[in-house]
């Protein structure tokens, strides 16, 4: 029977979550079979409490998060830049180079770690976007970046030929939301670059992911697809301290499976890579805080923001990125 560990995160707990900002001294112990069981951290399997402990790698972002005792202080912040035309809450605003840059230098003025790029919306229903036209989006902006900055960019695309044009152009993430599982040839591509890798959890392609939202315990679900997928990534040659994972919320579930996602996001860390969240903007905020516009679901996505951070998640994608870091340095500062 498999189990699965869960650090119950808390103010003066024993042990450092993941060389970050979360403590721990509490294990909630999880399978298919039975209830939960709730053990001391120190009777948990070695193994499985050195993947909650060790300290991650930032992957080449940012050091101002730094204490300077090698642990974290908060989580960086992944700036969102969109160069489609329709995606789900900026599409259109940033398809022209010029707007493209303009709102870079903007992320990076706000305190953005990393920028992340995307040339193909990958909001329910999307349609896929041909090679040649995701290029034609992403590699002018990449290279206007790089012109303005050295800040880590992060390409987000399922395609291989798209990763590798990017990585030419001055990328130096990739992020993948099909977790190597869309483009055969990804694997590669990332294993011989060296560059670090985001790995998602989706039930399915954009356009038909809503309607295959079944699971029959999301939270364990969603860990067994990412552990596997890990494992694919290593036995392609990807090292484990640049794999990156992502729970996927809002891509083929419901709203009840995203909230039990973030309820059991600290779960994540048994992989032993950084955690990535993104759930800026996303239609289940909207439809708890009633906000039916995505641009008026800022308020709701730093709440959620600061939920993910409370339970040790690394990175944090956003499009709010000024008013993410604000409310991160705030809660730093509270708590100490």
């Amino acid at each position: 029977m498999t189990l699965y560990y869960r650090p119950l995160v808390e103010e003066q707990g024993s042990h450092v979550l993941a060389g970050g900002w979360c403590r721990f001294s509490k294990v909630e112990v999880l399978s298919r079979h039975g209830s939960a069981e709730l053990i001391s951290a120190d009777e948990a399997p070695q193994d499985i409490l050195h993947r909650l402990t060790s300290v991650r790698s930032d992957l080449g972002a940012s050091t101002s998060t730094s204490t300077g005792t090698g642990t974290k202080a908060r989580p960086q912040v992944m700036g969102i830049l969109n160069t489609t035309p329709d995606s789900f809450s900026d599409g259109g605003q940033f398809d022209s180079r010029a707007s493209a840059r303009a709102h870079a230098a903007r992320l990076m003025q706000e305190g953005a770690d990393i920028i992340d790029i995307g040339g193909e919306s990958t909001r329910p229903g999307a349609d896929e976007v041909a090679l040649e036209e995701e290029i034609a989006r992403t590699k002018p902006a990449i290279l206007d970046v790089r012109q303005l900055s050295s800040v880590p960019l992060s390409i987000d695309t399922r395609k291989a030929p798209v990763a590798a044009a990017a990585l030419d152009a001055g990328v130096d993430w990739i992020n993948d939301v099909s977790a190597l599982s869309f483009d055969r040839e990804m694997a590669g591509v990332a294993a011989r670059s060296g560059a670090p890798l985001c790995l998602m959890h989706a039930p399915s392609d954009p356009k038909t992911m809503q309607q295959n939202a079944q699971y029959q315990d999301v939270l364990l679900d969603v860990y067994d697809y990412l552990a596997a997928r890990v494992d694919f990534a290593l036995s392609q040659g990807v090292l484990r301290h640049n794999i990156i994972v992502d729970p996927g919320i809002g891509f083929g579930k419901t709203l009840e499976h995203n909230l039990a996602l973030l309820r059991g996001l600290a779960l994540f860390h048994g992989l032993g890579c950084p955690v990535l969240l993104g759930a800026s903007r996303k239609r289940f905020i909207g439809t708890i805080s009633g906000a039916e516009k995505a641009q008026d679901r800022m308020a709701g996505s730093v709440a959620v923001a600061l939920a993910g951070a409370g339970q040790g998640a690394q990175i944090l994608r956003v499009h709010d990125v000024r008013e993410t870091v604000q409310a991160f340095k705030l809660w730093a500062a509270v708590r100490g």
